[in-house]
């Protein structure tokens, strides 16, 4: 168990410093800025290479809502999502404190929404709490329908990563206007609290939501989906 919680605290951090880090020191960059396409690669990336270098391990979550969903697809024993959860929470955080202790030694650094979710003021595009609320369950649930059906049984052998890494990208190229994209309760949580606006004001969205989309898409495939008997 271990070498898994050390795993998942690796690869959260990965995803973290990779995908936040990318919006924060690159995005904005005069000239040379990756924009929004830019940083929706990055998250793509971050889960891509990890889920290859320590998915065989673990499993490859590094988000609390993905191991909710498996728990309530039948693929991972419900005693371990404590422990999983605490992981990646953990390893959200420690990326968010090297993200800030590097960005703060820029002059003049002031960390902003420092790669924070948000809706209303909070939003990239001034969204409101119910269109925010909306996406992250959607999208969430998408992206564990994606996540089992790609790992299951019925599934091309070792092609698992690829698909996830280009489902997390699409779910930021649609919702990084919206909510800055969270699909993810660690993700939100590590730069949250670093972030000078209101956002730990508002992480509760970006913890209830993603839970429900993750657990309404773990139903929605294995018992509307997944031909009987091989959900997993």
């Amino acid at each position: 168990m271990t070498r898994k919680l050390t795993a998942e605290f690796f690869g959260t951090f990965w995803l973290v410093f990779g995908g936040c880090g990318s919006a924060i020191f690159a995005a904005a960059f005069p000239d040379l800025g990756i924009g929004f396409a830019g940083v929706a690669f990055a998250f793509g990336l971050t889960v891509l290479t990890m889920a290859y270098a320590v998915g065989g391990i673990s499993g490859g979550h590094f988000n609390p809502a993905v191991s909710l969903g498996l728990a309530v697809g039948g693929r991972m024993p419900w005693k371990e999502l404590p422990p999983y959860w605490v992981a990646q929470v953990l390893g959200a955080i420690a990326a968010g404190a090297a993200l800030y202790a590097i960005a703060s030694g820029a002059p003049g650094f002031e960390p902003g929404g420092f790669a924070s979710n948000g809706y209303g003021d909070l939003s990239p595009g001034g969204y409101t709490l119910g269109a925010a609320l909306l996406i992250e369950v959607i999208l969430t649930a998408g992206f564990l329908i994606v996540i089992l059906g790609s790992t299951s049984r019925l599934a091309p052998v070792g092609f698992a990563p690829i698909a996830i890494g280009l489902a997390l990208t699409l779910i930021h190229l649609i919702s990084i206007p919206v909510t800055n994209t969270s699909v993810n309760p660690a993700r939100s949580t590590g730069v949250a609290l670093f972030a000078s606006t209101g956002a730990l004001g508002q992480l509760w969205l970006f913890w209830v939501a993603p839970l429900i989309g993750g657990a309404i898409g773990a139903v929605i495939w294995r018992h509307l989906i997944a031909p009987a008997g091989k959900a997993d």
